[in-house]
């Protein structure tokens, strides 16, 4: 089996799938982060509109996100930094012209009834 897309070296299905089919809520806001990560990596749209927190969903399409995480080419993430409620990374990608690119952001995450939720992100 290889290893999650988040980076982490256990397989897919015993690190962030959980999280992303609902069986399991991810325990921190790094999880968090790192499940989306995967999320745009397996294609899991539902997942990222779900878990972005309720005051910005109208800022996100499901379709224009599926669209995107299926136009690139996933390649890594590299957490750089995180405390309670936040989390720096970069996400190495190769774009629909597959011309390598990096998406660096400091994300903020909120705990809301048992659940962690992405709040924004500073890029």
């Amino acid at each position: 089996m290889p290893n999650c897309y988040c980076g982490n070296s256990i397989p897919f299905q015993d690190c962030c799938e959980p999280y992303i089919k609902g069986i399991d809520n991810a325990p921190t806001a790094e999880k968090l982060m790192r499940s989306r990560y995967s999320a745009f990596a397996s294609g899991a749209a539902d997942y990222l509109a779900n878990t972005t927190h309720i005051s910005k969903r109208r800022y996100h399409n499901k379709k224009e996100i599926l669209a995107w995480s299926k136009a690139n080419k996933w390649l890594k993430l590299e957490v750089l930094a995180s405390t309670e409620t936040t989390v720096t990374f970069k996400a190495y990608y190769l774009d629909e012209n597959l011309k390598a690119q990096v998406h660096y952001e400091h994300s903020t995450f909120k705990f809301e009834n048992n659940k962690w939720f992405y709040v924004d992100g500073e890029y």
